[in-house]
């Protein structure tokens, strides 16, 4: 999902919006179909063309030996690729009615959280106490090879560097104003429901390889 999919002039690779795996009415009622359109076709598309559009700035700059620009190009990038990453693992993270984990990820949730409601609360707490825009993501941490929920500000402030992203919680409100307005915790409450564990399973087995 994260693969870049067209080349440019140059025969680099460019950045594309990856298509829902489901259709825009299928989260009912958790996600309204217009929400889910607003928040895929509108703002997501918008990370994508911004990665785009900073990279290729980068690279003019960089060959003209041009050095001005490079804190704010720098920023554009990691706010961009950040946005583009996070959504690409976020849509397939949802399945109308959810799924439960299983095998090894069940397991590690048993082991760091003490079972799935606890881990489901932890996240959804993280979650709502986001400040202003931002995530809650489980990731895998590979060093202690253990599951650990982290605070996302933005698109990158607060990341674990060597973690590995494997169920992000979108809490910026273009992911739920339509729906909830300003009621943050009954959205992230009725995502819980519709979480896929298994795609979150098949992430934390490519991870641990």
């Amino acid at each position: 999902m994260l693969d870049a999919a067209k080349r440019d002039a140059e025969g680099k690779l460019e950045y594309t919006l990856p298509p829902l795996p489901y259709a825009y009415d299928a989260l009912e009622p958790v996600i309204s179909k217009t929400q889910l359109e607003l928040h895929h076709d509108k703002h997501h598309v918008a990370y994508v063309a911004g990665l785009n559009k900073t990279l290729a700035a980068i690279d003019a700059a960089a060959r003209a030996g041009d050095t001005a620009a490079v804190k704010a190009l720098s920023a554009d990038l990691a706010f961009h690729y950040g946005g583009h990453v996070l959504h690409t693992l976020y849509w397939p993270s949802l399945k109308p009615g959810g799924s439960a984990p299983t095998d090894n990820l069940a397991a590690m949730i048993e082991r760091d959280f003490g079972s799935l409601e606890n881990l489901k609360k932890w996240l959804s707490a993280a979650a709502v106490a986001v400040a202003g825009s931002g995530w809650a993501v489980l990731a895998y941490e590979p060093v202690g090879q253990r599951l650990v929920v982290m605070q996302t500000e933005i698109h990158n402030n607060l990341v674990g560097w060597g973690m590995v992203p494997l169920l992000p919680v979108d809490v910026w409100e273009h992911a739920y104003y339509l729906d909830y307005q300003n009621r943050r915790a009954d959205y992230v409450a009725k995502l819980m429901d519709i979480v896929d564990w298994q795609a979150v399973g098949a992430r934390l087995a490519a991870a641990q390889k």
